[in-house]
Formats: C-alpha cells, sequence, structure tokens
C-alpha cells in the first residue's frame, strides 16, 4: 500500500489518536508540544506541517493567537474539521496542503512545527517571520529496533540510523537557517496488552502491510512472547528534534 493511502485509511478509521495504547516509557527526554510552548508566545501563529487529524495542535488553541494545521490527506484533514467542531474554539483551521507547495504568503508564521511528517525546509524558511523559530521531532531509524529484527526488517540499521536526522539538518542549513540545535532519545517503552501493540502496527507503517497474512501474526505472537517482562511487552521508541530558528 502506498504510504498516502495507508494514511487516508487510516485518517477514516481513527485519524491520528492514539490515546487508547496502554504504555509506558522510561527515559523519554520531552515532550514535543511542551517543548513548542515553552519558546512560543500567546500572540504567536503556528503553522503545523502534517497535522493528521488535529488532536495535538487543537489542545494547543489558547497557547497561540492562530493556529493552522495542513496535512497531504483529505481524510485526515477531514477528521480533523471534525475534531475541531468538537473542541468549539475558535483561532484553529484545517487545509489540505502538502508541505512542498503551502499556500500561504511569505512570513506568514512565527512558529512553525512538523512532528513525524516530511517538510520542505525552503518553504519553513519562506514562511517563517523574521525571528521565527522551526520545531520538528521525526522518528529515528532505530526505532522499534527489536520488531523490525523479529521481521526480518533490521538490515542495515546500524548503519543507517541517524541519517535522515542529517539530511534534514543539511536542508535547513542550506535553506538559510544560521541557529540549529538537534537533539535526540532512545527511551523504552512497555505496551500494556497484546492489542495495545497490535493496534499500533495496524495503524502505522512501522512493520509495511502489517496484518496481511498470516506469518504476520505468527511473528507477532513470537515477537511478544520473547519479549514480555512484568512492565509489559518491551520494545524502544527513537525520536530526534531539531530546533532551528532564521
Amino acid at each position: 500500500m502506498k504510504e498516502l493511502d495507508f494514511y487516508n485509511k487510516a485518517g477514516k478509521e481513527i485519524g491520528w489518536d492514539f490515546s487508547q495504547i496502554q504504555v509506558t516509557m522510561k527515559g523519554e527526554a520531552w515532550n514535543f508540544y511542551e517543548e513548542v510552548t515553552k519558546q512560543c508566545r500567546e500572540t504567536d501563529s503556528l503553522l503545523d506541517i502534517g497535522t493528521g487529524s488535529g488532536e495535538k495542535v487543537i489542545n494547543l488553541a489558547d497557547k497561540f493567537y492562530l493556529i493552522v494545521g495542513i496535512d497531504q490527506s483529505a481524510s485526515m484533514i477531514e477528521k480533523a474539521r471534525e475534531n475541531l467542531k468538537n473542541a468549539e474554539v475558535t483561532n484553529v483551521n484545517f487545509f489540505q496542503m502538502i508541505a512542498e507547495n503551502i499556500d500561504f504568503p511569505e512570513r506568514s508564521f512565527s512558529c512553525i512545527t512538523s512532528r513525524h511528517a516530511p517538510f520542505e525546509a525552503n518553504e519553513v524558511v519562506r514562511l517563517l517571520t523574521d525571528d521565527g523559530v522551526f520545531y520538528t521531532q521525526q522518528v529515528s531509524e532505530a526505532d522499534k529496533i527489536n520488531l523490525k529484527e523479529s521481521f526480518g526488517l533490521a538490515d542495515g540499521i546500524s548503519e543507517t540510523d541517524g541519517e535522515l536526522k542529517q539530511r534534514y539538518l543539511a536542508e535547513l542549513e542550506s535553506a538559510g537557517f544560521t541557529n540549529i540545535q538537534a537533539y535526540d532519545y532512545n527511551a523504552v517503552e512497555y505496551y500494556q496488552r497484546p492489542e495495545d501493540l497490535l493496534f499500533l502496527l495496524s495503524h502505522t507503517p512501522i512493520i509495511p502491510n502489517f496484518g496481511n497474512n498470516k506469518k504476520n501474526l505468527e511473528k507477532f505472537n513470537e515477537f511478544v512472547h520473547l519479549n514480555q517482562t512484568d512492565l509489559g511487552i518491551q520494545t524502544n521508541e527513537k525520536r530526534f528534534m531539531i530546533i532551528a530558528r532564521k
């Protein structure tokens, strides 16, 4: 399944809300949107690239003067607008747009975010005000490494882990950002029940085409058996964050 088709399907089913999953974590170094609100002001305008179904930014409505969320998936934006109606806030809007061609004038936003979504560095720098700041959190290649090993997908990850971060750092520097900082964490996760991990794998592209054949379920059951601990089913969450200023 193509990635956009996958996200459209997820948007129709659940949006991007994984709050029902029971999981605990040890070693998480930050909460992404908390870091954003620490440095942005209530008078700032925020653009969220790859906003999904909007739950994250709707919860930030009282932290910003204006919030705009964009996503390439029509079903995600449809779900985001449904969530917005239920939230009854007036300073948040959602639009279907692609990250490579965002239909807003130059210097429209003082804060721009992209969480687990691709972005185009030249568009980000075009849209930021002169004193603006860009935040992105992305999934590292070695995320869920024991799961990937179990499904035979881990070949070469030790060599490629960190490539995405280095590519984004180079793209941001080339686009004109002069103050760029990068951070990493590799936390331990414990999924409380097999169905929690099963839900995650069924609604994310961690294991491509997960659930399409019996072997996937057999491998999943084997993984659960081998990685069950007193705290839950153990895997890892590896993330990096970049903060860039013009």
